[in-house]
């Protein structure tokens, strides 16, 4: 800050010092006259090449190398940053948190099927998540993320799990009792029970596929930083929640749906007296070694590394847990009640989808929104941008192949993105690094990670989990910086919608709120009449400086946010108002004049007239019109040339508005004005507007000279 201070005081001082003069000489432009003087270029003068022959109807297209290799990379991301990568600076934090992500992953995979309320064999989810990174990795746009199965997407199919329960709907409900394998019935039910959730994740991967075909990635551009941030708020908090069952080792009745984030907090609190004091000992422990370990800060090669404490953590305790009983919950209750070990891929049935298609929008919706949001985040802090609809496409593949091995739908893996981007993750290489290690793990030693306590792992969420509520500090500062474009109340209604009314339908709520308020801010459109500094070609609010010189004869009006359908009245509204002009209905008998009026007055008194109906009927008569018969001279300046072009593509210029009235700068619309005393229409024409205008400005004499 002391930096930027000094040097802009010397900028200032310099300023003062020297003398700036310009002397402007040239005519008063409007587009009519500019564009006679000022050839556009054509639309082949880029780097395509386009050939057209009208009458062999033949079009030939020459795209460029540069943009077919920009084509390439968009839908191949990883092919730049492979041929990019700084092996010497970013290979070192790849792996670390390569490996890290993926030791962690092991016992998220174990313990998925209890936050779940799905028994799905653990191999099959890895395998799931290993091909989706491998896909995510090839098509992906964000850097550091990770994909892998989000165990709160599985509460959004607990109705249609209902149906087809395998265990009389006990692990839906909460309760988990190990059912009798020899049971032939019990086997039926669970396959039926796996093949719902795989047609589901099926569903949902054709769903992403299509929105991100259609481009509906731009829906995320209207949802400012602030909805961002309390939605992922919001889901770190339902994280959190969801790991109070291995905080302190008890089970509770689950509830699913709106309001059942106060449902499962009050069976929490009512649970309380079953609690494990060592669950709860355990979790301490992993929370205040990690917080211990954000001191801890390694550099390689000026880039940041933390510590890969969650590592250490999950190796030591696991070998901890194998050599002494530490009388707390594990995972190996839960591979017990699996039947079976890994179900090889099948197809899913395809039967059932009209069944579930509610659903499985509803899980396309906030799959998709959680990865794009995660990777906006991510994406902000290293400086880089992400391609929604690529993400969109690249996620609706990883849920295709994801339900040939019956599992869950997947996402951005929040927790296991925050550790590999922390840990030094600087590419997707990281990514591919964590998943082999992950695969890897499961297949080899499985078994040595079963003891873990879940304690640990739910220590390892909550503080890495942590940081993304660190927006509610900070929203009274949001409210205090933001209050005309209401990003604050975006931010209130989008965390509190996600906590009460649940990940999905709070995603809607608060989609649907921001364009409400969009809507709003356009309706409100601030109109200011301005006014002129004396001796200068400055123009303010008339409101806003006590010199400001009204012009005698001439209204000048500023329009402050682009005109649409949604505030053009209000638009037309304020102009008669300064104007005071007002809007007059008419009588019955003067309409019945102006639609029966003729010239000669021969057709007076008949009842019956004959007309043809095959001429061209001439357009409505527009404003600008009204303003023209009231001897009032309407001029426009400072539209953009992709405007003027609008109005050349839609046929806007016509009898009572040409190009002759628009002008490129609000100062040659002012001279012309005064240079006509209430011109009639004929005398609008390029040939007459012959206005020079000739500027002269000093530092040194403090003055302008005007000549017209």
């Amino acid at each position: 800050m002391m930096q930027i201070e000094s040097s802009s005081q010397e900028f200032d001082s310099k300023y003062r010092e020297n003398s700036f003069t310009y002397d402007v000489k040239r005519d008063v432009y409007n587009e009519e006259t500019f564009q006679q003087e000022h050839r556009r270029k054509s639309a082949s003068s880029g780097n395509m090449d386009i050939d057209i022959t009208t009458v062999r109807h033949h079009v030939q297209c020459r795209c460029s190398w540069h943009k077919f290799l920009r084509c390439m990379l968009t839908i191949f991301p990883f092919l730049e940053w492979m041929c990019l990568y700084r092996f010497k600076d970013w290979l070192l934090g790849d792996l670390l948190a390569g490996m890290s992500v993926g030791l962690v992953q092991v016992p998220q995979v174990l313990t998925f099927s209890l936050l779940a309320r799905q028994l799905i064999p653990p191999l099959n989810v890895s395998y799931a998540a290993f091909c989706s990174s491998i896909l995510y990795v090839i098509f992906g746009s964000c850097h550091q993320m990770s994909i892998g199965p989000f165990f709160l997407l599985s509460t959004l199919v607990v109705n249609i799990l209902k149906l087809h329960p395998f265990n009389s709907g006990h692990l839906i409900l909460g309760s988990f009792i190990k059912q009798d394998f020899t049971n032939p019935s019990f086997y039926t039910a669970y396959n039926r029970s796996l093949s719902v959730v795989a047609s589901t994740t099926f569903l949902t991967g054709i769903i992403q596929l299509s929105m991100g075909m259609l481009g509906f990635g731009f829906v995320t551009t209207y949802l400012p930083e602030a909805a961002i941030s309390a939605y992922l708020a919001a889901t770190a908090i339902h994280i959190i929640q969801s790991q109070l069952t291995c905080i302190f080792g008890i089970m509770i009745h689950f509830h699913a749906g709106p309001i059942s984030f106060f449902y499962n907090i009050v069976n929490y609190c009512m649970s309380l007296p079953k609690a494990n004091s060592t669950s709860i000992l355990l979790f301490l422990t992993a929370v205040v070694t990690l917080r211990i370990n954000k001191c801890i800060r390694i550099s390689f090669n000026q880039y940041p590394i933390e510590f890969p404490m969650e590592a250490f953590l999950v190796l030591g305790f696991s070998a901890f847990a194998n050599k002494i009983n530490m009388a707390t919950e594990n995972s190996k209750m839960l591979i017990d009640m699996i039947p079976y070990s890994f179900l090889y891929p099948v197809t899913p049935d395809f039967n059932i989808l009209q069944e579930i298609i509610l659903e499985a929008f509803f899980l396309a919706l906030v799959s998709s929104s959680l990865l794009v949001f995660l990777g906006k985040k991510i994406a902000s802090f290293h400086n880089y941008n992400v391609n929604s609809n690529q993400d969109l496409i690249v996620i609706g593949l990883c849920n295709v192949v994801s339900s040939f091995f019956r599992s869950c739908v997947v996402t951005g893996a929040v927790v296991s993105t925050i550790i590999q981007d922390k840990s030094g993750g600087r590419q997707q290489f990281a990514s591919l690094v964590g998943a082999g290690v992950m695969l890897l793990l499961m297949v080899k030693v499985e078994h040595f990670f079963y003891e873990l306590p879940n304690a640990v792992l739910a220590g390892i969420i909550v503080s890495n989990i942590l940081p993304y509520l660190e927006t509610i500090y900070y929203l009274p500062n949001l409210w205090r910086q933001s209050q005309y474009d209401c990003v604050s109340v975006i931010w209130m209604v989008t965390f509190t919608s996600a906590i009460f009314l649940g990940l999905d339908i709070g995603l809607l709520v608060s989609i649907a709120f921001a364009f409400f308020l969009i809507t709003v801010q356009s309706h409100r459109t601030k109109i200011l009449l301005l006014g002129q500094i004396p001796n200068t070609n400055i123009y303010r609010s008339i409101n806003d400086y006590r010199e400001i010189m009204a012009i005698p004869g001439v209204k000048i009006f500023q329009c402050c946010n682009s005109i649409t359908f949604v505030n053009v009245h209000h638009l037309k509204r304020k102009l008669l108002e300064e104007m005071e002009m007002v809007r007059v209905p008419l009588k019955e008998e003067e309409v019945f004049g102006l639609f029966h009026e003729n010239e000669d007055g021969s057709q007076e008194g008949k009842i019956c007239r004959c007309f043809c109906n095959c001429d061209e009927l001439e357009p409505p008569p527009r404003m600008c019109n009204a303003f023209q018969n009231a001897n009032i001279l309407v001029l426009i300046a400072g539209s953009h040339s992709s405007v003027v072009k609008a109005f050349e593509r839609n046929d806007f210029f016509d009898a009572g508005i040409t190009k002759a009235q628009l002008f490129l700068t609000l100062h040659d619309a002012v001279l012309f004005a005064l240079s006509r005393k209430l011109p009639e229409s004929s005398e609008l024409s390029v040939d007459e507007s012959e206005t020079v205008i000739q500027e002269t400005y000093s530092e040194t004499e403090k003055g302008y000279d005007f000549k017209t």
